[in-house]
């Protein structure tokens, strides 16, 4: 069976509408403006030109829908107007594995048209919010296994209960890759800290305690930048302040284009770890994150 690639809309909810589906009544066919384009200025130097300035230019990827009927139409209208972010899940079938890639958008227009046969032709097009990634998330857990013994007494003893989880990430992407991480409590003053070639790239200390069903957050994605506590109610609290946040230190980073590490520690063991990170391409490297707990 032949392996052809697939288009899906999603929104921020997870929920899915199938842009490749026959069966379900609509498909995508000739789609355009998915790759990558520069606006590059030169300066002349007599008979040469110098590159004077770089920028990526805003991709508006479109094609036409099919659509089996008038309902069809109504329920994709119905999708897109109820949604506050969309993202465009391209399926590419590559001979060793299947691999999604993600662009964020938004919808600018859909042409309709008479029905002809069966099919409703729909010209589409949206506007390419961010370069094609991919989502990768680690996630590391501390739990309890079966026959574990645990103990509860009180010892008039200190140690040293610091704890270091290191990370290897390989950010396959042409440009820096932004990172979210989620940690849940129970956790005090934790830190993340990226490392590139075992020198410290990038770190946030948080002088904070998070209690158990408690969770830190922290995201450095363009457009939705924080560092937050998360509640046992599921409210927020925002942590971008003084009493928080080193104002003197770059709180907010991304792993650059190489291998690093990504190491979070904290004093006291937490719960879990989550970290994602998002690696845009327009192409591909190595990377360590770490987390103190």
């Amino acid at each position: 069976m032949m392996k052809v690639r697939r288009f899906i809309l999603e929104n921020e909810k997870g929920q899915q509408f199938r842009l490749d589906s026959l069966d379900e009544g609509c498909f995508l066919t000739s789609p355009s403006e998915l790759g990558y384009a520069y606006n590059i200025d030169f300066v002349q130097s007599e008979n040469e030109f110098i590159e004077n300035n770089r920028k990526i230019e805003q991709k508006k990827p479109k094609g036409t829908l099919y659509f089996k009927s008038y309902d069809k139409i109504k329920e994709f209208g119905d999708f897109v107007e109820s949604s506050k972010k969309l993202k465009w899940l391209y399926i590419i079938p590559f001979e060793k594995e299947e691999k999604i890639y993600y662009r964020d958008v938004t919808i600018i227009k859909l042409d309709k048209t008479e029905k002809t046969g069966k099919w409703l032709a729909c010209p589409v097009e949206f506007a390419g919010l961010s370069l094609w990634y991919e989502q990768n998330e680690t996630i590391f857990k501390i739990e309890t296994y079966e026959d574990e013994m645990r103990y509860n007494y009180r010892w008039n003893s200190r140690y040293i209960d610091y704890n270091t989880r290191a990370i290897q990430f390989d950010n396959k992407g042409h440009v820096e890759a932004p990172i979210q991480v989620e940690i849940d409590g129970f956790v005090q003053n934790p830190t993340i800290t990226v490392l590139v070639d075992d020198e410290e790239y990038a770190s946030i200390k948080i002088p904070i305690t998070i209690n158990e069903f408690e969770k830190l957050l922290y995201s450095s994605k363009t457009g939705e930048i924080y560092i937050q506590k998360q509640n046992t109610d599921g409210t927020k609290e925002n942590l971008w302040r003084k009493e928080y946040i080193d104002i003197t230190k770059q709180n907010i980073f991304k792993l650059p284009i190489r291998s690093i590490r990504n190491k979070t520690n904290s004093r006291r063991w937490c719960s879990k770890c989550k970290i994602n990170y998002i690696s845009a391409i327009q192409g591909g490297v190595n990377y360590e994150c770490k987390s103190n707990f």
